[in-house]
């Protein structure tokens, strides 16, 4: 078959250990021979990094504000052992924090329905998405390893000069001490994006933070997400016939265990970093879990939402065999391409996104999957396959569908 044309390219960011593998893989036998592939490349590898002092996260940062859409595959958020393996220069943020502050809006994480990978939770018949804050909090803080004795305050100094402080806590002893910050615009759009979500899948929208706690920080959120509902989207989700609910979020952990699914749970940065790996895991597998940022201003970032799978690619570096599922990085891929068909109307490349996914399941539905799946799976007598076999199953599917 003819290749098919792109238009414009995709940000294409480069990863670490296992899914590096695994990325490669996925572009020479599943892309590569269908489509005229056109990227801006930027390897977001620790190595690189480094030897960037982490300026390339910026610039594919700033490169998907330019094209629109981007696609990434996992990285190392590195801890001291990291910084002594690779020796690096420092122990840099996570280089998902920083596209997300670069970008802002809000990271939608869904999982992805295979038959014979039965969720843990019997009564959840229905995918539950996960609209993740993807702006500030923890992710980029600010933390002082306190030494001793002392008093730590909170201090906010005006631009008119005047000063608002609040005693944290009197240390007698060494200690620790964090701040952390988010912006009213960035709530606001992130309401507005989870309101839009849900209204475009219609589902419920359940959004929870801690506000008996967090009497200021957490109500922040609580109050904007009622302000942005009442002015602009009361009307449209009565007309859709589905609901907005607000709820701690010690209630909405256990409210969603006994839901049935199909509803869109929105959680602040944190929160939605815990919940939806606890989801994904519960719907099956890490690694079967789409994930994608929207932006206030209509950018889209694609990714897995798992990690770069260490144990695997230092078996990989020995010569042995794995057995990795690269379902979600095959997804972060169609997602982007599909959404790069539908901003260049280009429908083949729409279509070529839908029948790659279904290759997908075509594939684990027919009893050929990864070691991961074949462990959990209802299916009688699965094929566990290696890392490349798998995606050469998918491409056999793909091809008798082309």
């Amino acid at each position: 078959m003819q290749k098919i044309t792109m238009k414009v390219p995709l940000v294409e960011m480069d990863g670490d250990e296992m899914t590096r593998i695994l990325w490669q893989m996925i572009k020479d036998e599943l892309l590569l021979p269908f489509i005229d592939l056109k990227t801006e490349y930027y390897d977001l590898g620790l190595p690189c990094r480094d030897e960037t002092d982490d300026r390339v996260t910026v610039d594919a940062a700033e490169a998907i504000k330019k094209y629109g859409v981007g696609v990434k595959c996992a990285t190392i958020t590195p801890n001291p052992a990291r910084v002594e393996e690779y020796h690096l220069k420092q122990m840099y943020k996570s280089p998902n924090g920083t596209l997300r502050a670069i970008l802002d809006g809000t990271v939608f994480r869904t999982p992805i329905l295979a038959k014979g990978i039965e969720p843990c939770v019997r009564n959840w018949e229905k995918p539950i998405t996960v609209a993740r804050h993807a702006y500030g909090d923890v992710y980029k803080n600010a933390e002082i390893r306190v030494p001793g004795k002392g008093e730590a305050k909170l201090v906010f100094t005006s631009s008119d000069g005047s000063v608002t402080e609040q005693k944290i806590f009197d240390f007698e002893g060494a200690g620790v001490v964090q701040g952390m910050y988010n912006l009213d615009s960035s709530i606001r759009s992130f309401a507005r994006s989870c309101f839009s979500y849900a209204l475009s899948v219609r589902e419920d929208l359940w959004f929870a933070t801690k506000d008996t706690i967090s009497k200021t920080y957490d109500r922040v959120f609580k109050e904007m997400f009622e302000q942005v509902y009442e002015e602009e989207y009361k009307e449209k989700f009565a007309a859709a016939g589905i609901t907005y609910f607000y709820t701690l979020i010690d209630d909405a952990v256990a409210r969603i265990m006994k839901s049935a699914g199909g509803i869109v749970w929105a959680c602040k940065n944190y929160d939605g970093d815990v919940f939806s790996d606890m989801l994904s895991s519960a719907f099956g597998s890490l690694a079967m879990m789409t994930s994608v940022l929207v932006s206030p201003d209509g950018c889209y970032e694609y990714e897995a939402a798992h990690g770069t799978v260490q144990r695997h690619y230092y078996k990989h570096l020995k010569g042995e065999e794995t057995s990795t599922n690269s379902v979600a990085t095959i997804y972060a891929w169609t997602g982007a391409l599909r959404k790069r068909g539908e901003l260049d109307n280009l429908p083949e490349l729409v279509r070529f996104a839908d029948l790659l996914e279904k290759a997908v399941l075509t594939t684990i539905e027919s009893g050929t999957m990864t070691g991961d799946l074949a462990r959990i799976t209802s299916l009688p007598d699965p094929v566990t396959v290696s890392s490349l076999g798998f995606i050469k199953a998918v491409r056999e599917q793909l091809e008798k569908m082309l």
